[in-house]
């Protein structure tokens, strides 16, 4: 008996646990192994990895693990203390410099010496690990942490008004520390339109300013913050930050470009949302997963637009390598508007490679690569259930009548062919020429005299009965003998006519012209059944050529389809044709082709009358079924399952399958907010909700910071964090970090609603200063950082245009629906945006309602910085050209609303010009204006008249910017 069946099963269990503990003591006291673990994996992270890591192998080298080392003899020691290794990192024999690392300092003598130590003691390598660059920042990083709810500072020194909100605490705190003080409170004219512009985004009317300055009320003010907050167009200027943020677009983007019609719906979501002061963290989750939290819910639903309402791809790329990076690219820019836009971290520098500024890996950008892996761009049908089950009540008795008819048709087309097949042999013993190919048709003709020539389509490949949708690239008519001309061709000065496709973008796209102009490729593309060719003169020819592709590059690709019946006729006159050639002879193209001339042929002249009957019957059927209203077709998020499992791609290269991730929430925050992973096998909609439901858990500190600091930066110019969407080593540190905590931690106390937090901010004696600058604190903060003043800033574009048309009298403030443009949309392979000259009274709305087309320049708002939705726009830009001052004075549209302002102050003001400036001063700038002033805009009222006048009042920096 072996003597080990003797012992008992327990202490074999004890042996083999000490074997191994013993295994793994020598390999952590193996001084090799210390030294790598110390010195040489600190040396190789700092100085090699960020060039020799899998992807981008310098030298075809990873030194992420020793794989590469070893193979390639690196670490193989020769003279007892040399390697090749050594070699690279240390000066040669004759002094010449280390060849590595590359474009940076040599290693010092005390690291050469430590790797050198390393290789001669056997270069051990602990099994499993892997080395990476280190970012710059780790899980210390200030972003990463708890919120630290910290205890409002006591400023008892402060005045007893900046005592009574925390915010002007944490404010009045950091100007104490700066050696600045605070200025003095904004007179009530200046506040009004402050504030009404930051909530609403329009100008106060002359009404409400004159009630509030004239008021005694020491509530006026909270008041009028409760009237604005309620107002609708409360939404409509904080819903667009938010879709500047969310990269919202109303084109695909990319070559093609072409436009998105059914996006809006979005739009009015999010203004709709913020007007119901919808809590932050339901809109975040709806945008995530709205179609699991809402199904058949169209308010609800229609938040996955945030998914894909950025720019893609939708070219098509035939190619399957080029496809998968396409789509690669897709998911990529989803990732990084949601790790932008929620937790301000640029989780997209993780796609080839590890983060290298902040402790982001490639393991988590392709853990949130998996989350998304099923989402696609796309229209989809958007309905509540009565919706449809109210649709499909109306249409089943029209689709079970078209079934019957239909059905009647096949039984009868079927009869039909089944004769006609039991005489196939005689039919096809009568088409004896080959069949028409795409790469050339030749008809040789009785040599005659013509002047006219002209093609008639009787089908085509895809349509047997159609007669346009074909192309043609070259039609040619040769003259006889061995030296014969194409006659047709435009240098002999033939023509060509024919019913054209329209690219409105470029007139003779696809003109008949294109037949006879010498060049392959180009296609006139028919929209009726005849090509006519004219030649210069009357002429003898013999013979007929023409094709649509006649290289026989475009394979069986829909861009060369062709005919499939056609008949050729001439005339001297124009006016008497005669055939000289038809198609009737040759094999048919395909099976359709060949059971319409079978059709054609057999069919009874009852048979012909009842099929007649029948599908007049369905047309009708069919038009009565195109008067029943579609259900809602949104652009929205399209999801599919994942049936594969998910890598991380090595250098980002879709071809290069790595390690396996699973669908995970970021490693470097699971400290403090818990953190998931989910089994491979977990559906496509729980990934996209367990990721909404992390980011909005009140553990993680990142989300509320994020928002509150972009609320922060909306009404003070600049965030507490000056990169709003970068929290990470490469942004900004937070100016009052205390501040930005609080805040975060009121708003989600508050249930993440933002109404509550616009209010404490705009109640706070640091927002109602005076913008007055001061030429002592300026020289100390500039950018009024620290908020010694209120900030002034320029109205952006939309606040601009819409200002000019609510003082004329003539925005219209109707709300949602489909957008009206400042652009003529021109489209065909790709997308032309053409600004408009003129713009009409359909488009007196306000600007958040423009169609929002990318790379579509749009006078008035490109100039004063409106962002192109390519890319998301967490803050804008603010410059001063001199296309900005051009714009305000000779546009049409300023001159428009010029006339307007001065009409209607006609009608208001009448022949009392005081009364008529004062109006004027009131509506552009919210005040009266100074004696100064109201003497000089008389003298130039009187003599160059009001229009000109208020063309003025839109160009003084009054009107573009608020103090």
């Amino acid at each position: 008996m072996n003597r080990l069946t003797e012992i008992p099963r327990s202490w074999l269990v004890v042996l083999a646990a000490l074997f191994v503990c013993k295994a793994f003591a020598a390999e952590k006291t193996n001084p090799s192994t210390e030294l790598f673990q110390s010195k040489v994996a600190p040396i190789l992270e700092q100085h090699c990895v960020r060039c020799h890591y899998p992807g981008n192998e310098k030298g075809d080298v990873s030194l992420t693990t020793p794989e590469h080392l070893r193979e390639g003899g690196y670490l193989t020691l020769r003279n007892g203390d040399q390697s090749y290794l050594l070699d690279l990192i240390q000066p040669s024999s004759n002094g010449e410099a280390p060849e590595m690392p590359k474009e940076a300092k040599p290693l010092n003598e005390a690291q050469v010496m430590a790797i050198r130590e390393w290789v001669m003691q056997g270069a051990i390598w602990p099994e499993g690990m892997v080395l990476k660059e280190a970012a710059k920042a780790d899980e210390t990083w200030w972003s990463f942490q708890p919120l630290a709810h910290p205890v409002v500072p006591d400023v008892s020194d402060a005045p007893e008004s900046w005592r009574q909100n925390p915010v002007d605490a944490f404010i009045h705190q950091g100007l104490r520390a700066q050696g600045l003080s605070h200025s003095p409170k904004a007179d009530r004219g200046t506040l009004i339109r402050r504030l009404t512009y930051d909530l609403t985004g329009l100008p106060p009317t002359p009404e409400d300013v004159d009630a509030f300055v004239r008021s005694t009320d020491l509530d006026a003010y909270e008041r009028l913050v409760d009237r604005l907050l309620a107002s609708p167009h409360y939404g409509e200027r904080w819903g667009r930050h938010w879709l500047d943020v969310v990269r919202f677009g109303e084109s695909r983007g990319f070559e093609r470009n072409e436009i998105i019609r059914n996006a809006w719906p979005f739009r009015d979501y999010v203004i709709r949302s913020f007007n119901e002061d919808k809590p932050l963290s339901r809109l975040i989750r709806e945008h995530l997963a709205g179609d699991q939290l809402g199904p058949n819910d169209p308010d609800v639903e229609i938040g996955t637009t945030y998914l894909v309402c950025g720019p893609y791809d939708d070219v098509g790329n035939q190619d399957p390598a080029q496809a998968a990076q396409i789509r690669a690219n897709t998911i990529d820019e989803i990732i990084r508007a949601t790790s932008e836009a929620f937790l301000g971290l640029t989780v997209g520098c993780g796609r080839c490679h590890h983060h290298k500024f902040d402790p982001i890996s490639q393991e988590d950008y392709y853990s949130w690569y998996a989350t998304f892996a099923g989402v696609k761009h796309g229209s989809r049908e958007i309905a509540t259930d009565a919706q449809r089950e109210a649709r499909r009540l109306e249409l089943q008795p029209l689709d079970e009548k078209r079934h019957e008819l239909d059905k009647a048709r096949q039984i009868l087309e079927s009869e039909i062919l089944k004769r006609a097949e039991s005489k196939s042999a005689t039919y096809d013993a009568a088409w004896v020429r080959d069949p028409i190919e795409r790469t050339g048709v030749e008809e040789n003709l009785d040599q005659t005299k013509v002047r006219y020539v002209r093609l008639t389509v009787e089908g085509t490949e895809r349509n047997p009965a159609g007669t346009s949708g074909y192309g043609i690239d070259e039609f040619e008519v040769w003259t006889p003998g061995t030296t014969g001309r194409n006659v047709a061709a435009l240098e002999a000065g033939g023509s060509a006519q024919g019913a054209s496709r329209i690219a409105e973008d470029f007139a003779d796209a696809y003109s008949a012209r294109l037949t006879i102009d010498g060049k392959y490729g180009a296609r006139w593309i028919a929209q009726g059944p005849e090509l006519t060719i004219t030649l210069a003169e009357p002429t003898e020819v013999n013979r007929v050529f023409f094709s649509s592709d006649r290289v026989g590059d475009a394979g069986d690709h829909s861009v060369a389809a062709f005919i499939s019946e056609y008949r050729i006729e001439v005339s001297l006159d124009g006016e008497t044709w005669t055939r000289v050639a038809d198609s009737h002879d040759r094999k048919p193209v395909n099976e359709a082709h060949r059971n319409h001339r079978w059709m054609s042929a057999e069919m009874t002249a009852e048979e012909s009358a009842r099929l007649k009957e029948l599908r007049l019957e369905i047309a009708s059927i069919d038009r009565s079924k195109r008067q029943v209203p579609d259900l809602p077709q949104w652009w929205a998020g399209n999801f599919s399952s994942i049936d594969d499992s998910s890598h991380v791609f090595i250098g980002g290269n879709p071809q290069r399958r790595g390690k396996e991730v699973v669908p995970a929430s970021l490693t470097a925050l699971n400290r403090v907010s818990g953190g998931y992973a989910l089994a491979k096998e977990t559906p496509e909609a729980e990934r996209r909700l367990a990721l909404a439901d992390w980011l909005v858990d009140e553990s993680n500190p990142l989300t509320p910071r994020v928002w509150a600091n972009r609320i922060w930066q909306k009404h003070f110019g600049r965030g507490l964090v000056d990169t709003p969407s970068d929290f990470g080593f490469m942004g900004n540190q937070p100016s009052h970090p205390e501040l930005l905590d609080w805040l975060a931690g009121q708003l989600v106390e508050n249930g993440w609603r933002v109404k509550s937090m616009h209010k404490l901010l705009v109640m706070s004696q640091a927002y109602r200063q005076s913008s007055v600058m001061r030429e002592e604190a300026s020289r100390l903060d500039a950018d009024s950082k620290w908020l010694w003043r209120f900030p002034p800033r320029r109205l952006s574009a939309e606040e601009i245009r819409d200002t000019m048309l609510q003082v004329s009298g003539l925005l219209q403030k109707d709300m949602g629906g489909p957008g009206f443009r400042l652009y003529r949309y021109l489209q065909d392979n790709v997308a032309t945006y053409v600004p408009l000259d003129e713009h009409g009274p359909e488009t007196y709305r306000r600007a958040v309602y423009h169609h929002n087309a990318r790379a579509a320049v749009v006078d008035l708002m490109t100039e004063f910085d409106c962002p192109d939705p390519a890319f998301p726009a967490p803050k804008r830009a603010s410059t001063t050209t001199p296309l900005q001052a051009l714009t305000l004075l000779n546009h049409t549209f300023t001159l428009a609303m010029a006339q307007a302002l001065a009409d209607d102050l006609d009608r208001t003001a009448g022949d009392l010009d005081h009364s008529w400036i004062k109006e004027a001063f009131m509506r552009c700038y919210g005040r009266n204006p100074s004696d100064e002033e109201l003497e000089q805009a008389l003298a130039f009222k009187a003599k160059l008249g009001g229009p000109l006048f208020c063309r003025a009042l839109f160009n003084a920096n009054p009107f573009i910017h608020i103090d």
